[in-house]
């Protein structure tokens, strides 16, 4: 199962872990991806999709249709 963003397409990346004294070690920086459903109305359907929770806000500021002719 990947986890990266249909939307925003946010992925995990790595980079290192830094103590007090500067030691470093590889680490997974993972993103917040969720499974959502989603109610498009003009095929009157759910969707359901994963998607990370700042494309959450980018549907709820811009609207699911648009998104979805954008991405699909």
């Amino acid at each position: 199962m990947s986890k990266i963003c249909k939307i925003t397409k946010k992925k995990t990346i790595f980079g290192n872990k830094r103590s007090h004294a500067m030691n470093s070690k590889r680490r997974k920086f993972k993103a917040n991806i969720k499974k959502h459903k989603f109610w498009i109305p003009n095929i009157k359907k759910f969707v359901r999709i994963k998607i990370s929770t700042k494309g959450i806000r980018e549907i709820n500021k811009k609207g699911i249709e648009k998104i979805f002719k954008k991405y699909f």
